[in-house]
């Protein structure tokens, strides 16, 4: 298995998820190649326009990810997975969490005093 791409267990546990492929003159680019290609946008950080090749164009893998985004197809992923692992006792659910140690909030929010330049927002 490539670093970047979901083994076959993985795979068959949410290939069903995906839309059916589209009319004849239609028909889109296998779905398993541009989740590949998505995961390793993801994992990697590198830009879109930096996808290889072996994935095809870059833009219709982001053009693909947007979709299934908009459609709630992560949603739906995240759902599934995480249901299997719960049948599976393989969650903790005391242990699930959100680490938002590291996450800024907007001066405003902190209480800061405003600016005089600061445009009031109502």
């Amino acid at each position: 298995m490539k670093r970047h791409a979901l083994s076959e267990a993985q795979w068959e546990r949410i290939q069903d998820l995906f839309p059916a492929n589209g009319n004849a003159g239609q028909q889109w680019k296998d779905h398993r190649l541009m989740v590949d290609g998505i995961l390793w946008v993801v994992k990697t950080g590198a830009p879109w326009r930096d996808l290889p090749d072996r994935f095809g164009p870059w833009k219709t893998v982001y053009e693909r990810f947007r979709l299934w985004t908009q459609q709630g197809l992560w949603d739906k992923i995240l759902k599934r997975v995480q249901a299997d692992a719960d049948a599976a006792d393989e969650i903790d659910w005391k242990l699930f969490c959100i680490d938002g140690s590291n996450v800024r909030a907007h001066r405003s929010a902190a209480g800061a005093q405003k600016k005089s330049g600061d445009i009031e927002r109502a």
